[in-house]
């Protein structure tokens, strides 16, 4: 979800509560970053501002894997093999799953190029 400033919650937070959200982490030092789930914990809403590079990112990964059965695959291992383990907080968690995230996002970046550049070409 992008909203004009993610820092401003008062302009969105009390219309995602309404829907049923918890907001489940805040790192205004990381992009103004918010993260919100629903309390059955099968839904979880990423937040940044206009502007921000990490959407973009973001919305790569997303694509990555909704058109990309192996590294779908490989996603779904990693987090399978993680929720095993008992973490101290979700940083810890998060972390743990970021080299296979950058890895298919590096993936996702390649093949955009490699399309660009078919069309210039």
């Amino acid at each position: 979800m992008v909203v004009e400033d993610s820092g401003l919650e008062a302009s969105y937070l009390p219309a995602l509560v309404e829907a049923g959200y918890v907001l489940r982490v805040r790192e205004p030092d990381w992009h103004q970053y918010r993260m919100f789930r629903t309390l059955d914990l099968d839904v979880h809403v990423h937040n940044f501002s206009v502007g921000c590079a990490e959407v973009g990112r973001q919305i790569a990964f997303r694509d990555r894997l909704r058109s990309c059965a192996e590294d779908r695959s490989l996603y779904e291992s990693v987090k399978k093999k993680l929720a095993k383990e008992d973490w101290p907080d979700m940083n810890a968690y998060s972390q743990a799953k970021s080299d296979v995230i950058e890895q298919i996002i590096l993936r996702a970046s390649q093949e955009a190029n490699h399309r660009s550049n078919i069309r210039l070409g």
